[in-house]
C-alpha cells in the first residue's frame, strides 16, 4: 500500500529514495533483474519518527533460513538502521501477540516499523463507529460474556457446549458500553463451564501476556492514535451481520460508507495518507465516484475463497480489467492466491498474479504471521494453500521465501502482518519504502 519509488542498495543510508524503475545495486543480479514496483508514499519517516524497535524475532527467522542469496543479503542488514516503512502494514496493530484493535496492539505495530496500521470499521447501536475485525464477535475478542452486558449479546453466553453459539455484536450495545470493555486474545473455550474460562483458549503459539490493560477503540480514537503515532491510515468498512441494522442506523449502505468517509475528514486525515478498504464493491464504487480524493487509493479486498460452500473462485481477466475500467487502482487478495510452487519446489508468481498485474492494477495483499509456520505450509492452514504439501515453506524461515516472490516477483505494493517487525526488516534490508 505505498506509492514511492524504488530505493538503489549503496553506501548510501537506508530510505533515500531514486527514480522508480531501477533495480537494487547488488542485489538485482540474485532476482534475475526483477524490480519492485513504486510504494504509494514519500519518504523521510527516519527523520521524522522515533527510532524502530524490531525485537529478536526477525533475526531469528533470518537465522534459520537455509543457506543462500536471500539468507546471505537479509543477514547483511542486521545492524540496520531501521525506519518506519509503508511496505509493512499492522494488521489489526500486531495481534499475534497482542489484542487486536486495541491500543497496546496499535502502538506495538507502529513501533515495530509499520507505517501504515489498520482498524476495521464495524458500528455500534447508536450509531458510532468503532475498531472490531467484525461486527459480531465481541464474545471472543473482548470480556463481554463475563460482564451484565451478556445479557444484551445476540445470542448470550448461558454455558458449557451451548447451541446456538455465543454471539456478541456492537450493534447490540451503545458505544459508552462498548468502551467499558476489555479487548483480549481473539479466542474461546466452548467447552469452559464458567463465562471467565470461555474467555480462554488462545492459541499456544500466541500469547496471553499482553492482555489484561488493552482498551477498546472508537474509529475516532484510533486516527487520532495513528496521528499520535506518526502512522497512516488503513480503515476497513466492514459488512453487517443483518443489513437492516445498518438501514436502520445510517438510511443504508450508501450512508454507512459516507459516514465511514466523514470520520475521516472530520478529523482532518489527509486522503494520500489513507488506504480505505473494502470487501463490498459497491463501496469502492461509492467512494470513487462521490469521494474521489479517498476513492483514489481505495483498497478493493479480493474475497477468493476455495474452501467456502460455494467456492468463491478467482476474479477473471475480464472482470480485473472492469474492475481498473471502473476506476479501481489497487486489490488486495491473499497471498496464497498470489503465489504458487514450481516443478523444482520454488515459490514463484501465481498465474492470477499475472493477470492482475496484466490488467493494470496495483496489488496489496495479507496476511503474514497468521499462521503457525513451525512445522511448515502443510500444517499452517489456509494462508499457505499454496504449497499444501509443504515442498518449499518447511520452517518458520522460509516465509521470507514467500515474501522475496512477493516484493520482486508479483510486485505488491505492501503487505499487511500480524507482526510488523518482520516486514520492516525485510522492507528496511531491501530499501523498499
Amino acid at each position: 500500500m505505498s506509492n514511492s519509488n524504488i530505493a538503489r542498495v549503496s553506501t548510501v543510508a537506508i530510505g533515500i529514495a531514486i527514480a522508480a524503475g531501477q533495480a537494487i545495486a547488488g542485489w538485482g543480479d540474485d532476482h534475475g533483474g526483477r524490480e519492485h514496483r513504486k510504494s504509494p508514499s514519500p519518504h523521510g519517516h527516519a527523520a521524522q519518527t522515533p527510532a524502530v524497535q524490531l525485537g529478536p524475532r526477525p533475526f531469528y527467522l533470518v537465522e534459520g533460513m537455509d543457506e543462500g542469496r536471500l539468507k546471505d543479503k537479509l543477514m547483511s542488514c542486521t545492524h540496520g538502521p531501521f525506519h518506519k516503512t509503508d511496505f509493512s502494514i499492522g494488521h489489526r496493530g500486531a495481534a499475534m501477540q497482542f489484542p487486536e484493535h486495541s491500543d497496546v496492539s496499535y502502538r506495538a505495530g507502529a513501533r515495530m516499523g509499520a507505517g501504515i496500521v489498520e482498524c476495521d470499521v464495524t458500528f455500534t447501536s447508536d450509531g458510532e463507529l468503532v475498531c472490531r475485525h467484525s461486527e459480531c464477535d465481541l464474545h471472543t475478542t473482548t470480556n463481554i460474556v463475563a460482564t451484565p452486558l451478556n445479557d444484551k449479546c445476540s445470542v448470550p453466553w448461558t454455558g458449557a457446549g451451548q447451541n446456538p453459539a455465543p454471539k456478541c455484536c456492537t450493534s447490540d450495545i451503545t458505544l459508552a458500553e462498548f468502551k467499558s470493555l476489555e479487548a483480549k486474545m481473539d479466542a474461546s473455550n466452548a467447552a469452559a463451564d464458567t463465562a471467565e474460562g470461555y474467555l480462554g483458549g488462545t492459541a499456544a503459539w500466541r500469547t496471553d501476556l499482553y492482555t489484561g490493560r488493552a482498551s477498546v477503540l472508537s474509529f475516532r480514537e484510533a486516527i487520532a492514535l495513528n496521528r499520535e503515532l506518526g502512522v497512516k491510515h488503513t480503515p476497513e468498512l466492514k459488512g453487517a451481520s443483518n443489513q437492516d441494522r445498518v438501514d436502520a442506523i445510517f438510511g443504508g449502505q450508501a450512508a454507512y460508507a459516507q459516514r465511514f468517509i466523514d470520520e475521516l475528514t472530520h478529523a482532518g486525515v489527509k486522503p494520500r495518507d489513507t488506504w480505505v478498504q473494502s470487501f463490498n464493491k459497491d463501496d469502492i464504487l461509492y467512494w470513487i465516484q462521490n469521494e474521489p480524493g479517498f476513492g483514489k487509493q481505495a483498497v478493493y479486498l479480493d474475497s477468493i475463497d476455495p474452501t467456502t460452500n460455494p467456492p468463491i473462485p478467482r476474479l477473471t481477466f475480464a472482470e480485473l480489467k472492469d474492475l481498473r475500467k471502473q476506476g479501481v487502482r489497487i486489490i488486495a487478495p491473499p497471498m496464497w492466491a498470489l503465489l504458487d510452487i514450481d516443478g523444482n519446489d520454488e515459490v514463484v508468481a501465481s498465474e492470477y498474479a499475472g493477470d492482475i498485474n496484466n490488467a493494470g492494477l496495483d496489488i496489496i495483499t495479507w496476511t503474514f504471521e497468521r499462521a503457525d509456520l513451525r512445522h511448515g505450509a502443510s500444517k499452517a492452514g489456509w494462508y499457505y494453500m499454496f504449497d499444501p504439501e509443504g515442498r518449499a515453506i518447511t520452517k518458520d524461515s522460509d516465509m521470507y521465501k514467500a515474501l522475496d516472490v512477493l516484493a520482486y516477483d508479483v510486485g505488491i505494493l505492501g503487505i499487511f502482518s500480524d507482526w510488523p517487525a518482520t516486514m520492516t526488516y525485510y522492507a528496511n534490508c531491501m530499501e523498499l519504502d
